[in-house]
């Protein structure tokens, strides 16, 4: 009798001992569950931001900084936001991809930067709002109808390039100059748009000028060296192609004795003589804000006007100037610089 009492109860602990491993196992498995379910929770309440540019250069990247800064200091990091930055290298093919997939992944807002990303992202008619950073003339691009009144889902700034500035400040420093070159990308709306503005002061002001338009950056050393062969000056508009390969163009002019205005301060940075000049930081902040306004606001690009920034600042290359033997006094609007690789 005992023994079969012993027996029993033998079995009922085992029975015991399974239940609550059985029961730990379950507890287990539940919190493992619900670790994962809290994590794709927290992931899922992430604000996800586009960043989208055509090509890799000095100035896009400060104004991506810019526009990521300002959005860090207004409450949106790395706690609760995903930034996702897509860089088409130059492709027209591989932007357009860019864009497809930033509206099959249904992103909150795309930030494009420049005049060749906001096209192909605004060209989608997609419900995601984009803000632009540094589309020199948003209307002729056709990313907007007007500055005041943005009707294509899409608002920004707009660095519009003060070209009769720039001629005239190539008068002042360079006046020996009487025939200049042109060097643009023909497939870019904005560089092609400032080319022509270019072209329009000079035939009002009978400066002759050689005008070279390319179609990719294998085309860029080329037409610098032959501009070099031909003119005192060369102009540079707001072009992404050129720009990515201006160290190509300045060191070509610098050999020559040929003086290169350009179009932004990394231009300069980057061996160009002169121009006049936004912070493309401040720029890419600008349009950050512009970004608060319809994720923290809850407004539309509609109710947000797109915004010009002109460029004020004067800025010079030290070494080019050097180099060509010029000599400019300092004040107070005017910025050195030194080459980006000193």
């Amino acid at each position: 009798m005992k023994k079969n009492l012993r027996k029993v109860l033998a079995l009922a602990l085992s029975a015991v001992v399974v239940m609550g491993a059985a029961a730990c196992s379950s507890s287990s498995t539940t919190e493992e569950e619900t670790a994962e379910e809290t994590t794709e929770e927290e992931s899922a309440e992430k604000t996800v931001i586009g960043i989208i540019q055509m090509a890799d250069n000095d100035a896009f990247t400060d104004m991506r900084e810019g526009f990521i800064a300002e959005m860090n200091a207004n409450g949106f990091d790395d706690t609760n936001t995903e930034f996702i930055y897509k860089n088409a290298q130059s492709d027209a093919s591989t932007l357009n991809t860019i864009c497809q997939q930033m509206v099959t992944d249904g992103v909150d807002l795309v930030c494009t930067i420049a005049t060749p990303a906001s096209q192909a992202m605004v060209n989608l008619q997609s419900d995601i709002p984009v803000v632009f950073v540094a589309v020199s003339n948003p209307v002729n691009a056709g990313v907007l109808t007007t500055l005041e009144e943005p009707d294509m889902n899409a608002t920004g700034t707009s660095n519009p390039i003060p070209v009769t500035e720039i001629m005239e400040l190539a008068a002042e420093i360079t006046p020996d100059a009487q025939k200049f070159g042109i060097l643009y990308t023909s497939g870019e709306v904005n560089s092609v748009d400032t080319a022509n503005k270019a072209k329009e002061y000079m035939d009002a002001n009978g400066i002759e000028y050689v005008e070279i338009a390319i179609t990719n950056s294998s085309e860029v050393q080329q037409a610098a060296q032959q501009l070099c062969s031909e003119v005192d000056a060369i102009f540079i508009p707001n072009d992404a192609v050129v720009q990515s390969a201006m160290p190509v163009v300045t060191a070509a002019a610098r050999e020559a004795g040929v003086a290169v205005y350009g179009s932004s301060a990394v231009m300069v940075q980057e061996g160009a003589l002169a121009t006049i000049a936004i912070s493309d930081t401040e720029i890419g902040a600008i349009s950050a804000d512009m970004a608060l306004q319809i994720l923290v606001d809850g407004m539309t690009p509609a109710e947000i006007p797109a915004l010009e920034v002109p460029g004020t600042e004067i800025v010079l290359n030290k070494t080019t100037m050097e180099a060509l033997g010029i000599e400019v006094e300092e004040a107070d609007n005017i910025t050195f610089m030194e080459d980006a690789a000193e």
